[in-house]
């Protein structure tokens, strides 16, 4: 699950920069994240913290959520009565 989180958050970081028109040495600056280290986070090879997500978030000028790819998963349901 961890391999394919990665990867999948990766795929939907280059979507959201391209789409917000910035390199990855464009948003490695903005970021402060070395551009070798936002090239991992895209190829999927690193775990992104979520101070990164933000910072990254921040910078693409989205909310962290948009960096999250959906990944088919359940929904979770509300218990009642608790």
């Amino acid at each position: 699950m961890s391999e394919r989180l990665n990867t999948a958050l990766g795929a939907k970081l280059v979507e959201v920069r391209k789409s917000k028109g910035f390199t990855q040495e464009q948003l490695a600056y903005a970021s402060g994240i070395d551009r070798s280290y936002v090239g991992k986070i895209e190829r999927g090879q690193v775990n992104l913290t979520i101070k990164k997500l933000y910072i990254l978030a921040q910078c693409l000028g989205c909310h962290p959520c948009e960096l999250l790819p959906d990944l088919g998963l359940p929904k979770a349901t509300s218990r009642t009565g608790q």
